[in-house]
């Protein structure tokens, strides 16, 4: 079997192959973009060949930014588009693709590669874990009041700017803007290259699909956050709203629970331990469902990526790591002071061992170590490890990702 680069001239053989593999139709294109690969970046593709250079398996990443706690932002391969034919499937072509690609990635030195899981079990033997983590709230509109408390360190949203509403087509600049700005303050967003705006390459509001946008502004004038939705049969659907301002969180879900005509209002991802349930003048009134994974993480060069992110309590750690897919062990000595660490090599004796893809599930902090330990992934080697390591681990907030690829 060869796995090879592909060329643009590839680009009809590697969508074909891949729909294929998940027995489905590719797209008719439509006026104004919108297809989802077309955001594929072609010498970033791999196409797996049988010996008479038949296609049987593909595999691509996006170049990406993640920002990292402490705002740090790396560059990030985004794993996408991985698919086998049926009848080539158990016979070693993901793992020889997954192989060659994350020797690809080391090479071009990426400290670490991304994904979203289309099934939960498949990436954890190549040494991905999960690391972010999003929810969907449903709020039936006549429970929906916000009972906000005033006083001192409450904001009121109200007297903080404007919302206006948009539609998508209008306003595809603030919307690539306050995006860029949320992105690189949030733990675990990703970034989305203009390409894909211009594109329209992926889900709403980025894809042509019509939405409105309930944009706010500050009170200069300046937009600082924004809702997009859709409606149909009484249902109100946030895709995302994006802002790290919390009181401009609370004037957007304000807005959208008192549009008028509709009996219930659904936002989609909603990270972990969000205020807004909170807000509610009747707690039950907002329904938790869909609680799932979505980014997952690969660390491929362990001390980069440890010494790249910002850190919060100062300590030491000796982290034993085992990477079983490409056959690595590594002991290093995590040192951090002052928000920053070093990690290097060590023969001390181990506080923690673990598997590559517990510590991507825990490095960017929305996963605890001891959470690990309990569930008999982690192997504490004294009581007092995992404490440490759930206090050295922690980002500034719940990592959270929206960006669909």
């Amino acid at each position: 079997m060869e796995i090879r680069s592909t060329t643009d001239e590839d680009l009809d053989v590697f969508v074909d192959t891949l729909h294929a593999a998940f027995g489905l139709f590719p797209e008719t294109p439509v006026e104004g973009g919108g297809l989802w690969w077309s955001a594929l970046e072609t010498d970033r593709c791999l196409l797996a060949l049988t010996a008479d250079g038949r296609p049987v398996g593909t595999a691509a990443t996006h170049s990406f930014e993640l920002t990292l706690p402490g705002e740090t932002l790396v560059p990030a391969a985004g794993v996408t588009a991985v698919g086998v034919l049926p009848s080539h499937r158990r016979q070693g072509v993901l793992s020889a693709m997954m192989r060659h690609q994350l020797a690809e990635l080391r090479a071009g030195g990426d400290l670490l590669s991304v994904l979203l899981a289309s099934e939960a079990p498949i990436y954890g033997r190549f040494g991905y874990g999960p690391a972010t983590y999003t929810a969907q709230l449903t709020v039936e509109r006549h429970k929906g009041a916000l009972a906000l408390p005033r006083g001192r360190g409450t904001a009121d949203a109200r007297a903080t700017g404007s919302v206006e509403v948009l539609r998508r087509a209008e306003c595809g600049e603030i919307l690539e803007e306050v995006y860029d700005r949320y992105r690189r303050a949030q733990p675990g967003a990703l970034s989305r290259p203009h390409r894909w705006w211009a594109l329209r390459a992926g889900q709403p509001p980025i894809s042509p699909a019509p939405r409105y946008v309930a944009v706010h502004r500050d009170t200069d004038g300046v937009p600082d956050g924004y809702a997009s939705y859709s409606i149909d049969s009484g249902t109100l659907t946030v895709d995302e709203t994006i802002t790290t301002d919390d009181a401009v969180f609370t004037a957007l879900a304000r807005f959208v629970l008192g549009h008028d005509l509709v009996s219930r209002v659904v936002f989609k991802h909603v990270p972990p331990g969000h205020p807004l349930r909170w807000q509610l003048a009747d707690f039950r009134a907002g329904e938790v469902s869909g609680d799932m994974d979505w980014l997952y993480v690969r660390l491929l060069d362990v001390p980069g990526a440890l010494t790249a992110r910002g850190w919060f309590t100062d300590g030491e750690l000796v982290l034993d790591v085992e990477d079983p897919f490409l056959g690595e062990h590594g002991r290093y000595l995590l040192t951090v002071r002052d928000g920053k660490a070093d990690c290097v090599p060590t023969g001390r004796e181990p506080d923690l061992s673990l598997d590559v893809r517990d510590l991507g599930s825990v490095y960017l902090g929305g996963t605890a170590p001891s959470t690990l330990v309990r569930a008999g992934h982690i192997r504490a080697h004294h009581p007092g490890a995992a404490t440490l390591a759930d206090a050295l681990f922690r980002a500034e907030r719940s990592p959270h990702c929206l960006h669909w690829f």
